[in-house]
């Protein structure tokens, strides 16, 4: 017996993996630098805002929004919540009189969005018991 009474479990070798796998998908909240980072994230409009800029280096409010197929209220939002915690730059500029607003991941965001994804392969794999 162990300590205080109680008796130790050991684990199998089966089920050393199976282990591994969930202590890797509880590690993303655990040591994620806010607790809300995922939960920010995981939102539909917010997720293909990140997804988009990742694959490009900026992305203007049109682009988005018609990739996005929402609205100008929807987005401005969603934006401004990524904005606010500093996952997104924003760049207002004018181009022939039009202002044109720019949006592009900050260095912040490439790296919460990279461990976002890592938590998602990591709850794959688990699934699927990889």
């Amino acid at each position: 017996m162990a300590r205080g009474g109680t008796r130790r479990q050991r684990t199998t070798s089966a089920e050393a993996p199976a282990k591994r796998r969930l202590r890797a998908v509880a590690g993303y909240v655990s040591e994620s630098e806010s607790g809300d980072s995922g939960r920010l994230i995981h939102e539909r409009i917010r997720l293909g805002i990140m997804s988009a800029l990742s694959v490009s280096h900026s992305m203007s409010f049109a682009e988005l929004k018609q990739l996005l197929k929402t609205t100008d209220g929807n987005l401005s939002k969603h934006a401004r919540k990524l904005e606010d915690a500093g996952y997104l730059s924003c760049r207002k500029k004018f181009t022939q009189r039009v202002p044109k607003t720019e949006y592009s991941l900050t260095v912040k965001g490439k790296r919460v969005f990279a461990r976002y994804l890592a938590h998602m392969e990591a709850l794959i794999q688990a699934t699927r018991g990889e």
